[in-house]
């Protein structure tokens, strides 16, 4: 099945109402890596009750409609698909509890022609059920790898950051953990990739890798910690482009490059000297 420009366009992605606890808070900035040293009391900040904080990166599991990609009446191929881009904007303080609410949108489809797959771009505003206030808006890159040749428009196409040609100001190496795949896909991303070794060695690969997302929330540690001192409250929003998996355990080295209003990033796995996101940046609220 093609897909239908239009159908897909204004395909009905479902609102997600979420209540969450504070419980919810500690497990996501655990599964992202944070209180790896127990003597840290900054991290500690993302994890004890009394004092607890949120990582500006938990949005993107927040509201989120799950996979519906799969359903048949969407045209896609969903195992083709790829998680290209993600970017997130925050715009108020994150509730440790209470209730909210994701709504999902297209906001664009690039056709690169047939054989060469497609772009889809799609938004989530995430918003607190009880006042309405915008929390946070999160944009996606997905390239639809067995959709290309659907008749569509052949842009815009986003523009990534550009990355300066000069040593990195700062570079930062966090650690994952073995097993954090299986603690991450805890926060409902519940892809059998990140945990079933079969299913792993059947999509290409040695070993069940690392969510896309929780590479992420790593790199998003990185930036807060080197730029922002924890401070949540100066994090105002990142965008990066996938370009290549981490596998759980391995080590994870962010390089920044300081601009006005923000920074420039990219990060890259220590152990096999592979850069895995490129093209990022950053800007304080």
């Amino acid at each position: 099945m093609a897909i239908n420009y239009d159908h897909l366009m204004n395909y009905p992605i479902p609102e997600v109402r979420q209540t969450l606890r504070w419980q919810d808070i500690a497990l996501y900035n655990f599964s992202v890596g944070l209180g790896q040293d127990p003597m840290d009391e900054q991290q500690l900040d993302f994890l004890y009750e009394p004092r607890l904080k949120v990582m500006p990166s938990m949005p993107v599991v927040l509201g989120s409609p799950g996979f519906w990609s799969r359903n048949p009446d969407t045209g896609i191929d969903w195992k083709q698909i790829l998680h290209g881009e993600q970017g997130l904007t925050l715009h108020g303080k994150l509730p440790t509890e209470g209730e909210i609410v994701g709504r999902s949108r297209i906001t664009g489809i690039v056709d690169r022609g047939e054989g060469k797959g497609a772009l889809m771009y799609s938004e989530r505003e995430v918003v607190d059920a009880k006042t309405g206030a915008k929390l946070a808006t999160l944009s996606s890159t997905s390239f639809l790898r067995g959709n290309g040749g659907f008749g569509g428009p052949t842009g815009p196409v986003k523009k990534p950051h550009a990355e300066p040609e000069r040593a990195p100001d700062l570079a930062l190496d966090l650690h994952t953990r073995p097993e954090q795949a299986a603690v991450y896909r805890l926060n409902s991303d519940l892809n059998p990739l990140h945990i079933d070794p079969a299913i792993a060695k059947a999509a290409g690969f040695p070993r069940p890798i690392l969510h896309g997302l929780c590479t992420f929330g790593t790199v998003c540690h990185a930036l807060l910690k080197t730029l922002c001192d924890y401070d949540t409250e100066r994090f105002g929003s990142m965008d990066l482009r996938f370009s290549s998996p981490v596998f759980p355990g391995e080590t994870i080295r962010a390089e920044i490059w300081k601009e006005d209003g923000g920074a420039a990033f990219r990060a890259r796995v220590v152990e096999r000297d592979k850069v895995v996101v490129s093209n990022g940046r950053f800007r304080f609220r």
